[in-house]
Parts: structure tokens; sequence; C-alpha cells
């Protein structure tokens, strides 16, 4: 499958790689044939400052990336501060039905105007000399307005960041001149209508440092393919290498059948085991519950996640047990990571500030609630790099555990590139579709 197949934008992957409207190492440039199954990966865009620092200019500050959830700031006068690549931008709720962004910096000495998140009243005050925007972006008060003759009030708005929102999600751009936002998502709506993410809220929101490049924390979580080695106790109930793979212009989509063992495994497990396993049951446990005779571990897991979701979710008896079960995680470039169907998941990875080898990996559960009352959204959680992810299981349970082992491999890789004696990165050339084409899609935004 060549890139021009599976998206929209008519670029093939050939035709970057035979570009030549742009000044980049080429070291850092993928090779191999026009398919995305044979391109070479080189190592330096994991290590490279070069190279980190073409992705802040061409990627980060043209690409369209999530900054939070509607919710975050329900009532006007509500702010979101969003910090990426050196960049401070502002998220406002300006007018019940308006959100927008601007440039989080106070146009006189270039002071933060909010240093977080929260409410700010009817106006946008720098702290340090007290001038202020009305919430719409425009100047309220100089300050000693005598001594700015060479001001223009009508002309000293704060410079507006680009802002849309989707399902509840809310994203912003740098870039003035962007592709349209619902043609940068393109089909990715219609994969997520059925299931309504707009209407759930933000249980938990936690998040852990890393000393590695943040690509490298991002692709631990884009493929089943690492569950053998780094995941062994979930074989028994998910069937990692039965997983399908796909992409769809901007972004791509694995599907992970859970309540099926994995063919890696050498026996054959009963439908109990299987059943323990997807309720991650440990050896000194009781099981959940016994299956009952004649029904599988699949359908019998779907019937308890169905009476778990009913309250909250009436209708939840009109969706497959695939939509209950399975693990449908999809990647819209460059770094959203939100889970479909009732998965509580959503992932965003995102560098600590203009550094090659730091990053910060966010994991936003998002669930249905009963009632009208949307929940107040969970309070940020974020765990240092000496800090272990189990100690955020009292807010997100036993999924902790499997981060604590993803942990486990990102700086020996960070360690191991560094070393690498290798022309490139040799991906599987199915299990690791989403990766592949991240990298094309990186060098699209580069090529541009």
């Amino acid at each position: 499958m060549t890139i021009a197949e599976s998206r929209s934008q008519g670029v093939s992957y050939q035709e970057l790689l035979d570009s030549d409207t742009h000044e980049v190492n080429p070291n850092l440039r993928l090779t191999g044939s026009g398919d995305l199954g044979t391109m070479n990966i080189p190592v330096e865009r994991y290590t490279s400052q070069e190279f980190f620092d073409i992705e802040v200019e061409k990627i980060w500050k043209k690409a369209w990336q999530m900054a939070c959830r509607e919710e975050h700031i329900p009532n006007v006068g509500d702010t979101y501060v969003y910090d990426i690549v050196g960049e401070s931008i502002l998220v406002v709720r300006s007018a019940p039905d308006e959100i927008k962004a601007f440039y989080n910096a106070c146009l006189h000495r270039g002071r933060q105007i909010r240093e977080c998140s929260g409410h700010a009243g009817k106006v946008l005050r720098c702290p340090y000399h007290a001038l202020s925007w009305n919430l719409d972006g425009s100047l309220e008060n100089l300050i000693t307005e005598w001594d700015f003759p060479h001001v223009e009030p009508e002309n000293f708005s704060l410079p507006e960041v680009k802002v849309n929102s989707w399902e509840g999600w809310v994203f912003i751009n740098m870039d003035p001149d962007c592709e349209d936002f619902y043609d940068y998502i393109g089909d990715l709506p219609m994969h997520f209508e059925k299931w309504a993410p707009h209407k759930k809220f933000v249980s938990a929101h936690v998040g852990k440092r890393y000393p590695v490049n943040w690509k490298i924390a991002q692709e631990a979580f884009m493929e089943a393919f690492h569950v053998i080695g780094t995941h062994p106790q979930l074989l028994v109930g998910a069937g990692d290498c039965n997983s399908q793979y796909d992409v769809f212009g901007n972004f791509s989509r694995a599907i992970t059948p859970n309540g099926t063992p994995s063919p890696h495994l050498q026996w054959e497990p009963t439908e109990q085991e299987i059943f323990d396993a997807i309720t991650d049951k440990r050896l000194d446990e009781e099981s959940m519950a016994i299956i009952p005779e004649g029904m599988t571990a699949r359908a019998f897991a779907a019937a308890v996640a169905r009476d778990r979701l009913r309250p909250a979710v009436p209708n939840v008896d009109e969706f497959c047990d695939a939509e209950v079960n399975d693990s449908m995680y999809f990647t819209l470039f460059p770094n959203f990571h939100p889970w479909g169907a009732f998965n509580r998941i959503n992932y965003r990875f995102r560098p600590v500030g203009t550094k090659v080898d730091e990053c910060l990996m966010e994991c936003i559960y998002t669930e249905d609630f009963i009632g009208d009352d949307r929940p107040a959204p969970a309070e940020f959680i974020e765990l240092a790099i000496d800090e272990e992810w189990t100690d955020l299981i009292p807010e997100i349970g036993n999924l902790a555990r499997v981060f604590h082992q993803d942990s486990f491999n990102l700086e020996k890789i960070q360690k191991g590139l560094k070393t690498i004696k290798a022309d490139g990165l040799t991906l599987t050339k199915y299990q690791e579709l989403k990766i592949r084409h991240w990298h094309a899609m990186a060098e699209r935004f580069i090529v541009n």
C-alpha cells in the first residue's frame, strides 16, 4: 500500500523521497521504496537535536494538536494553559458557545498572562503591570495609556492561534495558513460518531516524564507486537498478533481482539483462564466470576461489561461484543491517541520544552456518566522521572502495572539508539504499520 493510497493529500511517499524542494539533512530523511512497508527510518530521528528542531518548526508549529477537553473550560472566563516545544498557548472560553486561543504572553514585556489553568474572570490580566485584554483578545486596559502614545489600542489585541473542537476535544494550530481542521481529521468523526465521546467526562488524568525522545514513548503504544516480550501475562486473553492495522489519511488505527488467546501460546487455556487473564486475576486471588458452562470467555466478558456500562449507557445492548471487549486504538498525527468504543483510554505524548530526550506521556480516562450533570474533570497528576506508574493504581487501576512494564523498555531504547550500528531501524512490515505511517506523515510535513 502506497502512502498515496492511504491518504487524501494525493502525494505519494515516493514523491516525498524524490522531492528536492527543501534543505533537510539527507541522513534524517526516510529511504527505501515508495511502499510503507519498506521504508527505512533513520536512528537520528530519535537522537538528533537537528531533527528535533525540524519537528518543532515543521510539525509542532503547523499540525493540529489536542490541547484540552471542552469540560476543562466549561464557563465563560475559564482558561487552559497548553505548553508545547517552548510555546505557551492560552485556551479561553470567551463566550458560552465560543473558544479562542492566544499566545500566552503579554504584549508589553512578555510575561506569561496565565501560569496555570483556571478561571480568569472577565479579563485576561497580566500580573506584572496589570495590562489586560478582554476574553476575545481585544485590549481592555493599557494602564497609563498616556505613556503608550505609540500604541494603537485597536491594533494591540492578543495574537490568536487557530482553534477548533471535535467530540469534546479542543485542538489548536499555530500556523495561520494551516489546513482546515475538518479536512485534517478526515473521516475520523465517522469512526467515533456512534460512541459519542463528547458525552463523556474525564475521570482520571495522569502522566509521567521520561528521559527519552517523545516518539520512543509514543511508539510503545502504537502496536501489539511488543506484548509477547513486555506483557506476557496478557497473552492468555489477548490476540496480540491477530491485530488489524489500518491507515486513513492523517490518522491510523489498530484493533486488538480481547477474550481470545494469543497465537504465540504453546498451550490451550480454558475459557475460565482466558477470562481470568482479561480481568487481571492474581495468583492469590479468586476469580472475579465463574463462566457459565457452554459460554466463551469473550461472550461472558462482553456480558459483564454491558452490565457495568448499562446504568450510564442504557442502550449498551445495541453494541457488538467487539465494541465492549476489544482494544481499538487510533493515532491522529502527530500525538493524539484516542481509543474507540467503550475503552476509557486516551493518550497524548509531547516533548518537554525543546529537549530532544525528555517527554511527557499522558493518559486521560473518559467515561460515560449517570444523569445529566457532567462530573468535574479529574485534576492532572504528574509523575516525575524517578516516580513509578504503580503509584497511580488508585487512579487508573491495573493499567498502571502495564505502564510500569512499558516504562522498563523506554530508557533502554534511548540508550540503545545511541550505540546501534545500522543504517536505520528495521520495522515489521504490517504490525508496525502505524509507526511507518507516522514517519511518512512527518516526512510530508518536513517537505512542505
